[in-house]
């Protein structure tokens, strides 16, 4: 069965621009950058659907390893490598969103933009 492939597209809001997103498992993230809105091409997606697919495999794989009663340690080995994982593909997403989206923010006084981030490390790093 092929790959669906990630699409963007953008709406227009009161506010701005709404940026969808969807990935190849269907899931839909959207976005917005305030009152000025801008247009902007996020560089890494390719790399970033790509380690998801791999992130998925690997808890996969580690749910088959629950399943079949596989070693507590070898499961936590296994859980804390796709920790890593996931750290690794949230750096990239925010460095990619730091040279493109706040980049642009920050040429246009997007302040909300500048926000939205703020709130996102916030969460993030809980």
């Amino acid at each position: 069965m092929p790959e669906k492939k990630a699409e963007d597209s953008v709406e227009q809001q009161e506010h701005g621009h709404i940026h969808t997103h969807v990935l190849a498992d269907g899931t839909t993230i959207s976005h917005t950058h305030g009152a000025h809105g801008h247009q902007h091409s996020h560089t890494q997606t390719k790399a970033v659907l790509n380690r998801m697919s791999r992130l998925i495999g690997h808890l996969e794989a580690i749910k088959r390893m629950v399943e079949e009663g596989r070693d507590c340690s070898e499961v936590l080995v296994q859980l804390s490598a796709v920790r890593s994982a996931i750290n690794g593909v949230s750096k990239i997403i925010l460095k990619d969103h730091l040279e493109h989206c706040v980049v642009d923010a920050v040429k246009e006084n997007d302040k909300e933009a500048i926000a939205q981030l703020n709130k996102a490390i916030d969460q993030f790093m809980k």
